[in-house]
Formats: C-alpha cells, structure tokens, sequence
C-alpha cells in the first residue's frame, strides 16, 4: 500500500516530487532543529491519483486520520474540540514554487462550539472571532467558490458602521456579527451551511488545494514559467500558530538576501497582529522587517540566527515565512527564494566569493532569459519628468504603458499591441494573466514581499508597490495622485522599478550598464562599473571557458556585425543577402525580371556587382580573422516586385488617360505586369526562391559570389584578413547543390586568375526542408558545411506558415497543451530535432569534418541551445542583441 502521508519528520528537502516543495522544506527544516508547528503532508502521488480518477485514493482518508491522531497526541488537543480546540492550515505545495497560484485554508477545526472553546483558552475573545470570520471567507472562496467580493463588502460594510478603515478597528462583537454576515453569504451563495464537522471541513479543504493544480490562474502560471503539467500538488497540514493574537504577536516575510538587488542585509516585511495572509496579500501597508528589532528583539535575534542556519545550508538566497505568537517564533516556511535577473547574478558572485558554491554551480544560478532582462533600457535620469508618487522599488526595471485597471482590460489591450500598466490597490492570485500581459504593475498597497512584488519578481515585471499617496479608484478607472492630478484608463504612465518613482507620461530611455558594458563603454573594473556588470562580466567569462558551442551572429551590414563581435560574436553565422538589394536597388532586380537577352540581363548584374561588393568589403572588415558565412539570395521573388493587384491598377488607369508622355512609362508597366502575371505565385515561401532561383536566373548567383571574391581580394591586398563562407539556400536536391557548386567553383577560379589571389571559401548548404535533412548524407558529398535554417524548417515539418497560424491558433493550441510553447520560438525537439539529428548523423558519416551549425531564430533560445549542445553542433548563430544569452547558455549547456 502507498503511503500517501508523511509526518514532517520523515521527509527532507530531496524530496520534492513527492513532497513538494513547501512539505520538502518544512521538513527540512524539522529536521535541522528549527522551531516549525508540528504536522503532515499529503503527497503529489495522492493528488496525482484524485486528478485522474475524481476520487482520492481509498487509503488516503485513513492513513489522514492516524496522522492527525498523533497529531493531537503531540499536540494534547484534538480537532475542533469545543472545550479546547486544535486548529491546522490546509495549503498547497507543488514541486515548483507557484506563488498564490493555488489555494490555502487557516483555522480548520473552528465551528460555533470550539470558536467559544477558543476564546476561554485564549483568554481574548476578539482573536477567536476574528479567526473565525477568516475560515469562513476562506472555506467560502476556496472550497465553494463564492467571490471575495460577496465577503469584501461585508468586511467593508462592517468597518463603515465601526468608523474605522482597518480591520483592527473592529471588536469582538462586530467580528461575531460578521462571521454570522458569512455564514449568510455561505448559505446563499453554496445552497449550503457552512460546515460545523472539522474533520469534513478538513477534507473539503484537501479536496479544494487538489482541485486548485488545474484553476486557471494556475495553468497559466505553468504555462508562462514553463512547469510541466502532470506533477500534482502535495498538500501541508499544519498546526496554527497565531500571528493575530495582539501586539506581542505578528507575521511576516524574510529574505536572506533583498530579492531584487542581491544586497545582503534585513530583507522583508512585517504585520504586527496579522496572519501571513495579511503580509503577502497586500492588503495592509507593512512595515520593513528591521522594526522588528525594536518591537521584539528577541524575536528579531532568533529569525536572524535561523535566517543565516537556512542560507548556509541551502547555499541560496532564502525566502522565509514566519509567524510569532506571543513572543515566540514560528517558522512556517522556506524556498529558494524568487529574485530578479540582476540579484541573480549579483548573490550567485557573493555566494561563489563565500566559498558556498564553485564557479559552475555560480553559473547554473543564472540564466540567458535573466541575461536579457539585463539589457533593457533604463530611464534617462536627466529627463526630469514629472513624479507622481514613490513606492517601493519591488522589482526592477524602465516600464511605461497607458494605465489599466484590470487584468481583463489589460490583456485585451496588449493583444491589441498596446503597451499597458496594471495599476491596482492590491493584485491577488487572479491578475496573474494581467501582470503577465502588463509591462509593469503598480500598486498603492502592499510591500516587497506582497503577491505583486513576489510574482512580477518572478516573470521579470518592473513593479513598484505600496505607492501609498496614490488612490486607486476601480470604480471610476481612475487613479488621484497628489496635487489634485487625475489619470485616467488610457493615459500613459511610466514606473521606474528600480526607485520606486512613478511617472506621469513616457519618459525617454537610455541603455543598461550591463549593454554599456557589452559595447565597450563600461570596463568591468572601472569607476563607473558596478557589482552588477561586474558579476555578469565574470560569469560570462566563466561560460566562455567552458562551453563547446561558437557562437556567431546573424549580421547583414558592418554596423551589425562591428556590434556583434563587441558583443563576443565569434564570427557570422548569416549575412542574409536578400536584404540588400531592397530600396534603390530594387530596380535592378526587376530588370532582371523584365530581361529578353542576355546582353540585358548582364547589364542589370553589372550595376548590382560593385554594390554587392561594398556590401561584402565592411562586413569582412568588421569581422577581420573570423568567419562569415553569407547565403546567397534567398527571398520569395514577390518581395522584389511590385504588387500584382495594385501594378494592375496602375495600367488600367493609365490606359485610360492614354496621355502620349505617359507612353514610355505604360509600355514599362505593362511589361512589368506580364512578369509578375508570370511568376505570380499562391504560395510565395515554398515557391521560386532559394537554390530555384539562382537555377532559374542564370549569372545571379554568379554575380554574387564574383562580389564576395573581389571583396575578400581588396581586403587581402589592404592585409584584412577576410574569411568568407559561401551558403547555398533551399536545397533539397543534391543535384541543386551539385550545379550551383559547380557554377561557384568555376566563378572563384575565374577571379583567382584575375586578382592573383586564391579564394579557398568553403561551400556549404542551408538545411531548411525536411527532404534535405531526410538526403544530408547525399548533400554532404557536395556541401563543406551545414547551417540549420530552423525557422524554415519548421514551417516545413509541421506544414504551416509563421506569419500566417500565430495569430490564428497558437494561443489555442496553447492553451490545449498541444504546444509546450511555440515551435517558432523553442525548437521542436519531437519533430524538427529528430529531422537535425538524423542530418548530424548522415551528413557526419559521409564527411567526419562537417562543420555544422544553425542560424535560425532558435540559436537564441536558451531551451533550443542545450539541445544543439547535445547534437553536437559547432556553433549556433543568433542576432547580435541575443549573442551574450547564447554564449552564456552554451556554458550552462557544457556544464550539465
């Protein structure tokens, strides 16, 4: 038989898949002494078997009752007992930290008999009632699905007849008339009493935190942080403690370290008189955890000696739960703490100087998609744009946006491409897909460690909260700010979430220290330096040390390509030549369309020549001594015409007007139409492109390896060392590469003849349709290389268009879990990568030396990058912005 129950001292923090992560942690930190209220979890296995079957497994209900049994040994109290009851939490505990994505309940055990039992106990009847009020809004929005507004404004009608505007205005005897207020919520609502049973109220509530792994805002969460679906929740049963019990008692949140930061030092909040509900939900102002030290230094001396047992143990930032009764200290929980990119990177090199971890452990700490965060912009400081107000600075970051209050409206208006703020009093749970919509959240209430600060922490939000001076009316979508300033739904904001500033209208940008850094402006080591550039610039060193995979750039002028190789770029991985005959040039390339001979033809190329030659001559400089591979046109032959449909227009209405000056220029277009009647294709990207067209438009390509040739000769006379790569499109026959080789061959001897120097650039093919990865073997009889065009590959494989499905059925797709994420944007290992291995594996055993690499959007993605690691690929090639996430990805990759 399963067991699908663990006293907490039976586990420990490895084992989170059956435990959880918060049951993994609590019984971790049973074990290491530290003072944790007594009690059991309820494995991911058993949740598990209820999610596939709608029942909970038929040992489970019995193996609960001998745990809570001991439980109430231990403890001296059973379970809602009338004279003096035991009350436990109920909360959720996946794998993975979801913060607030599912479900909690306090003060399981209390009816209308133990609630008095309670107050003789306590000796504080208002403590007794209030706990109750809070079962009964929690049991009521979490186990039956009532609305927090049906208990808001009870809460709120409440206060008013009290003449307070806070919940600590209001007695025992309004308390004991708001939980009978509940009850009646409860009946109206649900068709139902509310449950005097403890032991039924215990599993409802256990059924309720199973059924909140599939609430929405959890599977959204899963789906934004990439956390499979399968693995369930575990489920923590734990004596209460009681923050709320007057002065002397109180909750808070710690962090061995500030979150957003990476500063060491007293990080957190803290509630006087609260439960931690009250801390993280925002709904009071908190005061910083230091003030903890003159209300109770005792306390305030133990949470520190057990904040610095806990960092030292899991060698990691902490995030801390705590709770003091009556001047004792509780600690509820703790994780590896969320943080944002630049705390990433900042105590990952303060733990690697501590001697708690080695330099790869350092570099596991930190991620590519934390690396681009980094390189956003900032506000210019010297802007001076008008302040509205100042919150806490919760997580970092430059966000304007036009200003909305709900999550709803937010994420219409950034489908819409609208770049917005949420702006709350408080988010809970439910704004998660508006945060994640949102560039940035703004709150008036809550603290650092408050659900907005912790979740836009842990998406890569700029966030600032507690932005008290600020009045958020819901209402009437609008926000009063001091001096009598009104913003309405719509109007652009700007919160700066590194100072906490918030800002009336958009305010300019300048670039990040760390981009600064990567441009050569910033020497890690300088003045002007900071412990965030210097921590990236060490790590990154460290990755460059230990990876295998190049890393080249995606670059079509010499700016790019100067830009990238500050960036680290170790060559170019594709130089798009289509590019470069778009604007003037254009015209060239419909002569060539429009050309009856060949004296025609020849004299359309012999213009393009010389400017293919500039064009090769600054990206060769820039990348002097490294390899640049450029791929011959590849472009949908429409690009270059005019539009059929209005080019038909134009002569028709020319005809009309039949004006004798207008002659030359219709008996031009009418030319002009006949071709483009001609070569008008259904289906642009799988038609006249690529290899076809170098076939198909004879001296083209020709031209272009010419340019490429004279280019690398006036640069070897200058003594540049330029180190072209010749890429042939859109290959899917080996009897195209085999006549376009040929051509190319015949072309660089001709000017190897002319110029005196000889051009040994390799010939290689881009694999970009599934024939040629189904025939590499074949091709790699031809090809001195292999780049992987991964965004054509694809579309091909999977037999959809980019531009055309994205907007019509990814986010259904999505949403049903047939896509993880997007194949455009991770590499689709199943399918697309099966494709890329067998090519590895063919084209290597024709020709051992294959230089092999990929050039599509994915040599980005640091998902797509461990797996080239593991095809054991050469390099992988991305835009120049993303270089810095590739080379410290292919690191993480090497290192495991």
């Amino acid at each position: 038989m399963s067991s699908y129950v663990w006293a907490f001292a039976e586990g420990g923090k490895d084992l989170k898949d059956l435990l959880g992560g918060k049951g993994a942690n609590l019984a971790e930190m049973t074990n290491l002494g530290l003072p944790v209220p007594p009690g059991f979890t309820i494995t991911t296995e058993a949740c598990r078997v209820y999610l596939s079957t709608g029942t909970q497994p038929p040992e489970l209900a019995g193996q609960i009752d001998e745990h809570l049994a001991e439980l109430e040994r231990v403890m001296g109290r059973r379970l809602g007992d009338p004279a003096d009851p035991l009350l436990v939490s109920v909360r959720s505990g996946a794998k993975f930290s979801m913060p607030g994505m599912m479900e909690t309940v306090l003060d399981i055990g209390l009816n209308d008999d133990s609630v008095r039992g309670l107050a003789r106990v306590s000796g504080d009847e208002r403590f007794a009632w209030d706990s109750y009020r809070r079962l009964v809004q929690m049991f009521g929005t979490t186990v039956l699905g009532i609305a927090d507004e049906d208990f808001d404004d009870a809460l709120d009608a409440a206060k008013r007849a009290r003449g307070t505007t806070d919940d600590l205005g209001l007695g025992a005897a309004d308390l004991r008339a708001l939980v009978d207020t509940y009850k009646a919520v409860v009946a109206r609502r649900s068709g139902a009493e509310f449950p005097q049973d403890p032991r039924r109220q215990l599993e409802m509530a256990v059924r309720a935190v199973f059924d909140s792994w599939n609430a929405p805002r959890a599977i959204t969460y899963r789906r934004q942080e990439h956390i499979p679906t399968d693995l369930g929740t575990a489920v923590n049963v734990q004596v209460m403690v009681y923050g709320n019990r007057g002065a002397d008692s109180g909750s808070g949140v710690a962090f061995t370290r500030d979150p957003a930061t990476g500063e060491p030092g007293v990080y957190g909040d803290y509630l006087a008189n609260a439960q931690g509900e009250d801390v993280v939900a925002g709904i009071r102002n908190t005061l910083p955890l230091a003030e903890l030290e003159r209300l109770d230094p005792t306390s305030y001396r133990a949470l520190l000696q057990n904040m610095a047992t806990l960092e030292r143990h899991y060698r990691d930032l902490c995030d801390i739960e705590f709770t003091i009764e009556h001047g004792r200290l509780w600690m509820l929980q703790t994780r590896v703490g969320k943080r944002t990119a630049a705390a990433a990177f900042v105590i990952a090199c303060q733990l690697l100087d501590d001697g708690l971890i080695d330099a790869d452990e350092a570099l596991r700490r930190v991620t590519g998609a934390q690396l681009a965060q980094l390189m956003f912009p900032r506000f210019d400081a010297d802007a001076a744009p008008k302040t509205l107000a100042t919150g806490m600075n919760a997580s970092p970051g430059a966000a304007t946006g036009a200003a909305v209050f709900d999550s709803a409206t937010a994420v219409a208006r950034a489908a819409a491409g609208e770049r917005v703020i949420l702006v709350r009093r408080e988010t809970n749970p439910d704004d998660l897909a508006g945060i994640i919509a949102a560039q940035g959240v703004l709150t008036s209430r809550g603290g650092r460690t408050s659900h907005a600060a912790v979740v836009a922490r842990g998406l890569g939000r700029t966030c600032v909260c507690g932005a008290e001076d600020l009045e958020v009316d819901l209402a009437g979508r609008r926000m009063l700010a001091p001096g009598g300033v009104t913003v309405v739904e719509g109007e652009l904001l700007s919160i700066d979430g590194t100072t906490g500033e918030v800002f009336l209208g958009e305010v300019p940008v300048v670039a990040s220290p760390v981009v600064r850094y990567f441009d050569g402006e910033l020497h890690p080591e300088g003045p002007d330096s900071d412990e965030l550039v210097r921590a990236v610039h060490r790590l990154l060193a460290h990755a460059d040390s230990r990876r295998r995979l190049g890393v080249r750039a995606n670059a079509d002028t010499g700016q790019d390509a100067a830009r990238a190789r500050r960036f680290g770029a170790e060559g170019v991985g594709l130089c798009r030549t289509e590019h470069m005959f778009l604007g003037a040039r254009r015209e060239q390339v419909e002569r060539l369309v429009l050309a009856d001979s060949d004296a025609e033809r020849e004299s359309a190329l012999a213009v393009l020549l010389p400017e293919q030659r500039d064009d090769f001559v600054m990206i060769l400089r820039a990348m002097a001594g490294r390899p640049v591979t450029i791929r011959l046109l590849d472009p949908p032959l429409h690009e270059f015409l005019p539009d059929l449909t209005d080019l038909t227009v134009r002569v028709a209405l020319a005809e009309q007007r039949a004006e004798p000056a207008e002659r030359a220029t219709l008996e031009r277009d009418r030319a002009l139409l006949s071709a483009v009647r001609r070569l008008h294709e259904q289906n642009p990207m799988l038609g006249l492109r690529g290899v076809r067209l170098g076939l198909a438009i004879p001296g083209l390509f020709g031209m272009q390896v010419r340019a490429i040739a004279r280019a690398t000769a006036e640069l070897r006379a200058e003594g540049v060392d330029a180190r072209p790569e010749i890429m042939v499109p859109l290959v899917g026959a080996v009897q195209e590469l085999d006549s376009i080789v040929e051509e190319i061959s015949a072309v660089l001897a001709e000017e190897a003849a002319r110029t005196g120097v000889a051009l040994d650039a390799p010939i290689g093919t881009m694999i970009e349709l599934p024939r040629a990865a189904l025939t590499a073997g074949r091709i790699a009889q031809h090809a001195r290389f292999f780049s992987f065009g991964t965004n054509d590959l694809t579309q091909t494989t999977w037999g959809f268009s980019r531009d055309d499905v994205e907007g019509a059925f990814f986010s259904r797709y999505l949403d049903l879990g047939i896509f993880p994420t997007s194949p455009f944007e991770t590499i689709d290992a199943e399918g697309v990568g099966r494709l890329i291995r067998i090519a590895v594996g063919e084209g290597r055993t024709v020709r051992p030396d294959l230089h092999i690499g990929i050039c599509g959007e994915h040599g980005g993605d640091p998902a797509s990058i461990h797996f080239f690691h593991d095809q054991d690929l050469d390099y992988v090639s991305c835009s120049p912005f993303r270089v810095p996430v590739a080379r410290l990805e292919a690191g993480r990759a090497a290192i495991g």
